[in-house]
């Protein structure tokens, strides 16, 4: 069982990338998939790794944090069994590593609302991918 997150990258203020997270060894769509992230230097600062997006596996409803509502979008593709995550109009603050991770239940709603702990509640994390947004 492995998930693994690709696709980031340095990108200019404004510009656009697409992360995948690809799953192998179990299927996707019995799964919610959260997307998360971690800027620079947080994870040494004991900070928990913030909820952007999640997709749920009962429903196909989306969901996504105040800060990047309207500018990222997250998608499910079963046949390729990878999850993928748009990101438009990328900011500087949206500089950080990136996260899939996969869980059982109605996690969505607490991952985009940053509840406390909900990064326990997945079962299955990529590796993470660095995104890097500047000039």
């Amino acid at each position: 069982v492995q998930l693994q997150a690709y696709g980031g990258g340095l990108v200019q203020p404004g510009g656009s990338l697409r992360l995948s997270c690809a799953a192998s060894g179990f299927t996707l769509d019995s799964y919610t998939i959260g997307w998360f992230r971690q800027a620079p230097g947080k994870e040494r600062e004991g900070e928990e790794r913030e909820g952007v997006s999640c997709i749920s596996s009962a429903t196909g409803s989306t969901y996504y944090t105040d800060s990047v509502k309207g500018r990222f979008t997250i998608s499910r593709d079963n046949a390729q069994n990878t999850v993928y995550l748009q990101m438009n109009n990328l900011k500087p603050e949206d500089t950080a590593v990136y996260y899939c991770a996969a869980g059982v239940g109605f996690l969505c709603r607490a991952t985009v609302a940053r509840a406390q702990g909900i990064t326990w509640s997945y079962d299955h994390w990529g590796q993470g991918t660095l995104v890097t947004v500047s000039s």
